[in-house]
């Protein structure tokens, strides 16, 4: 399937109350790996979050308040992925890291320029963050799945993920 197809909003049917969700999780965002995919759905749902804030004003003090939980669990989520990467002597580490340590500075930038200027998150930000995230998933993260696999890392897990259990856990109201 064309990337630009996969881009597209694809939105479940909603009521008039609820925004459709600026990006729906299908199968073509899944690495094939139960564990991180269950950490890119609840980047998914932290950028879903960030949009119906934005889209039913509830103003910039909410919206900024999940723009922090989504930059804080990305992080987490970078770190465990770049973890896994040295553990199994994933060879494109470094150009993996360096395009995680890219997205979080140009998103730090645009946060620390949002908070100094006093401005609202806007469509443009979202949307590149949503461009992001689905790019790296389907491109860059798919590309370590075979050598996770080949170095025995299970694809599916019998359990839920651990992480989604704590991060749930630790941010109150955020996805389950």
């Amino acid at each position: 399937m064309p990337l630009a197809d996969t881009l597209s909003t694809r939105a479940a049917p909603r009521s008039v109350a609820t925004p459709a969700p600026l990006i729906v999780w299908t199968p073509e965002l899944s690495v094939g790996i139960d564990e991180i995919d269950a950490q890119h759905k609840l980047l998914v749902d932290l950028l879903n979050q960030l949009h119906v804030a934005i889209l039913t004003q509830h103003g910039s003090a909410e919206a900024m308040h999940v723009l922090h939980e989504l930059i804080d669990y990305t992080r987490i989520h970078f770190a465990v992925e770049e973890s896994l990467m040295r553990v199994l002597g994933y060879p494109d580490y470094e150009a993996h890291k360096a395009s995680h340590e890219q997205l979080l500075e140009q998103v730090l930038n645009l946060q620390r320029r949002l908070i100094d200027e006093g401005q609202g998150i806007t469509f443009e930000l979202l949307h590149f963050l949503k461009r992001w995230l689905s790019v790296h998933i389907m491109e860059t993260d798919r590309s370590y799945t075979p050598h996770f696999l080949a170095r025995g890392i299970q694809a599916r897990y019998e359990k839920p993920s651990l992480l989604r259990r704590l991060w749930s856990r630790a941010a109150p109201g955020a996805p389950r």
